[in-house]
């Protein structure tokens, strides 16, 4: 039997924003309308990552004049993982929500993707972006292959997984760590995590109205090569031996197989008359020798990371500059 938890507020609207200066009092404007007319209690966590255009002090005065305004500031850019980490660690709401500042999410999807959380049951639910507002061969067509990968290699049946717009239960983003660039598979991180009820919900995508995307075509490469670090840690990570040691040991079984081969090859044509040649002058004696000696890097290999496994690093320490949440201001 699940136990229910009881929380302060119903939502926690985590924004992660980097030089998002322009777009900041509508978008506050926008999901404070949303709110008071479902008469929600919520908070809006906003997490300025190092921002060099003012951000941080429009966030100051809207915090001024809205109570229910968390804002957080890196004293650098660390990246949208970092920022949703404290934004995770601060959020108090049953349902945590994620979105961009740069009003390409719209917050009228908030209370449908809630009600399916609170009432549905989901883990999470993603926004699926299914007309984007971007351009179709910078954006939309390496999009869909990156989706497409990434359903194949993580088994999460999500349209448009990399959509900032998401719904969680306040425990899954409790339990998830989210590190380096990270953020892209929270949900096959939640997944690993034991929080498998994942949905997805069609959300209306607007076009950028303020500034320009701080992405561009490379995050599509890194989120590849992040996607094949996850499925390897996730696969191997806990018990890297069982991915290097067994390597190894077939690398080393084929490499003694073949020396034990052309040894026995040479002794058997010397002792029938035949015709042969030195074991030293056969290439496949020394191919067997690098195979043997890369078995036994790879075995050690898989020691050693089996060894520094298990001293667990905190990978989530950042320098935040500044901070005030509704209680600082009261005193």
């Amino acid at each position: 039997m699940m136990v229910q938890k009881s929380y302060d507020l119903d939502l926690s609207i985590v924004i992660s924003l980097f030089n998002e200066n322009e777009s900041l009092p509508e978008l506050v404007e926008w999901i404070e309308k949303v709110m008071d007319t479902n008469a929600y209690r919520y908070e809006i966590i906003m997490v300025d990552d190092g921002s060099t255009d003012g951000s941080w002090e429009t966030i100051c005065r809207l915090g001024s004049a809205n109570p229910a305004i968390h804002g957080i500031s890196f004293r650098r850019n660390y990246g949208k993982s970092a920022a949703l980490f404290h934004g995770f660690r601060a959020a108090r709401g049953r349902v945590v929500v994620t979105m961009d500042a740069d009003l390409q999410d719209s917050p009228e999807e908030i209370p449908e993707m809630y009600r399916m959380v609170v009432e549905e049951g989901w883990d999470i639910v993603s926004g699926w972006k299914q007309n984007r507002q971007d351009n179709k061969f910078t954006k939309n067509l390496p999009s869909k292959l990156y989706n497409w990968t990434a359903r194949k290699v993580t088994g999460v049946k999500l349209h448009d997984m990399n959509c900032g717009l998401k719904a969680y239960r306040n425990e899954v983003v409790k339990d998830v760590e989210v590190y380096s660039e990270m953020h892209r598979y929270i949900p096959y991180l939640a997944k690993n995590a034991g929080y498998d009820r994942i949905t997805e919900k069609p959300v209306h995508h607007q076009k950028r109205k303020y500034g320009k995307s701080k992405f561009g075509l490379e995050r599509f490469v890194n989120g590849f090569l992040d996607l094949l670090s996850l499925w390897f840690l996730s696969t191997f990570g806990k018990k890297p031996m069982h991915f290097f040691g067994f390597t190894g040991l077939l690398t080393f079984f084929i490499g003694f197989v073949c020396a034990i081969w052309v040894i026995i090859a040479k002794l058997v044509h010397q002792a029938n008359g035949l015709r042969y040649r030195a074991v030293t002058d056969q290439p496949l004696f020394y191919l067997a020798l690098v195979a043997l000696v890369i078995g036994v890097l790879l075995f050690l290999a898989g020691f050693i990371c089996e060894m520094i496994s298990r001293n667990g690093q905190d990978r989530n320490k950042y320098n935040i500059k500044d901070e005030f949440t509704s209680q600082t201001r009261q005193l």
